[in-house]
């Protein structure tokens, strides 16, 4: 797939304005979604002392901005669309950056843990390494970058409104560890269910020390 700039910024601007009309429904069609084993797998992989540093990158109206903050950790968050944006800040209380994920700048080194809980997919492949690398650079050596994601075997395109990319853990797998990251493992969404009824790939990775 050859996307120029132009195409770059359409998919980015329909995605986002998809949520940013509904905003409010998406609040509650996700508040109560319980992501709690992925945030104590980003937790527990974290080397670091305590309390982290955090990216939440993707953080919606800010549910898990709300878990990491009562659980005593140090956390910002990173949302593309306006009305969520504001409704994490509101929520949280935390500080929440207004960037497009094709167009990031965030800072070098500052982050123990990285959680894009359903998040990258919605970054056109051939724009995945970029990000993934700039993601990289905002960890702190030894830092620790969780992805969870719909899996499919490779189809990316418009699903409605939104542009999404849908990899097996293979393809996953390459994309990442060609960016510089080490794998910490990987797991499959809900647990306890049949591969088939388990629809979210869940990975960990880590910024090597030296």
């Amino acid at each position: 797939m050859d996307l120029t700039p132009d195409d770059l910024r359409r998919i980015a601007a329909r995605t986002l304005s998809h949520y940013d009309r509904r905003a409010r429904e998406f609040w509650e069609g996700t508040r109560d979604h319980d992501v709690r084993q992925n945030i104590d797998a980003l937790l527990a992989a974290i080397e670091s002392k305590p309390p982290f540093e955090l990216l939440d990158f993707g953080c919606g109206p800010g549910r898990d901005l709300r878990t990491f903050t009562d659980l005593g950790h140090r956390v910002t968050g990173l949302e593309g669309s306006t009305p969520l944006a504001a409704m994490a800040r509101e929520h949280s209380g935390c500080t929440v950056l207004e960037q497009n994920f094709l167009e990031l700048q965030l800072p070098a080194g500052r982050y123990d843990g990285v959680f894009a809980n359903a998040a990258l997919f919605h970054v056109p492949s051939q724009e995945l390494p970029r990000v993934l690398r700039e993601l990289h650079a905002a960890l702190k050596p030894g830092g620790v970058l969780f992805t969870s994601n719909p899996r499919g075997s490779g189809q990316e395109g418009w699903n409605g409104d939104r542009y999404g990319v849908y990899l097996d853990w293979e393809s996953w797998h390459r994309c990442v560890t060609a960016t510089g990251f080490l794998e910490l493992g990987h797991y499959y969404r809900p647990p306890g269910l049949p591969r088939e009824q388990q629809p979210w790939l869940a990975s960990l990775w880590r910024k090597p020390r030296a």
